[in-house]
């Protein structure tokens, strides 16, 4: 019976400057658009055009980090847009129901 050499075959695999500066690029991006909405929370007063532009940002991040880190970006565009649109809606939905809870308060008895 011949015993078998239980040695790893581990490789090392070279690095890919290309993946790496596309990491960075994408944290990048996602920390100017944070360091925006620090600077605005601080900034701005408070008011439509700052909740406005704050969902604005949060969609354009969920929308970055869905296509770099879900890699969704090299899907095709039915898939991409079968996760954004429904998202659309729902944030629709809850401005609108914001609004309306906000009206029953308004009305007269």
């Amino acid at each position: 019976m011949e015993i078998q050499d239980s040695k790893s075959t581990l490789q090392v695999i070279p690095r890919n400057n290309e993946k790496i500066k596309k990491i960075w690029k994408t944290a990048g991006i996602l920390l100017a658009i944070t360091v925006a909405e620090f600077v605005m929370a601080f900034t701005m007063d408070r008011g439509i055009l700052l909740y406005a532009l704050f969902i604005i940002l949060t969609i354009w991040k969920a929308k970055y980090i869905m296509m770099e880190f879900m890699h969704l970006g090299d899907e095709v565009k039915p898939l991409f847009y079968s996760i954004i649109v429904p998202l659309i809606f729902l944030v629709w939905l809850l401005i609108a129901l914001a609004k309306e809870g906000s009206d029953i308060f308004m009305m007269r008895w």
